[in-house]
């Protein structure tokens, strides 16, 4: 029987803070890079091995997250209305969020 490592992190990238776990796909903002590439990220902000906690003051020191790009693309329209009743006030736009999809493929610590 072999142990696995529970590896759990939280990670800032894009103004917002994901959880993951290795193996897990998600999506944030857009990162720089080709299909297939692999990306580290350094801003850990807490890292859990086997229930071990590691809390950063603002970064876990010497932590990282390795992922690989899976693909990229732009999100569904967002629209956004601005009125003002009575003042003839009407504005429309619409907005698409650039995304990337991470693959998880390391989470390690010192």
């Amino acid at each position: 029987m072999t142990l696995t490592k529970n590896k759990i992190a939280i990670f800032e990238t894009g103004g917002k803070q994901y959880r993951v776990k290795e193996g897990q796909t998600i999506r944030v903002e857009s990162i720089p890079g080709d299909q297939g590439d692999i990306v580290t990220l350094d801003q850990i902000k807490l890292l859990s091995v086997d229930g071990k906690l590691s809390i950063g003051t603002p970064n876990v020191f010497g932590a990282s997250v390795s992922a690989e790009i899976v693909g990229s693309g732009k999100d569904k329209k967002v629209t956004v209305f601005k009125y003002k009743a009575k003042t003839r006030y009407r504005r429309k736009n619409g907005h698409r969020q650039d995304f990337t999809d991470l693959r998880i493929t390391e989470i390690s610590s010192e």
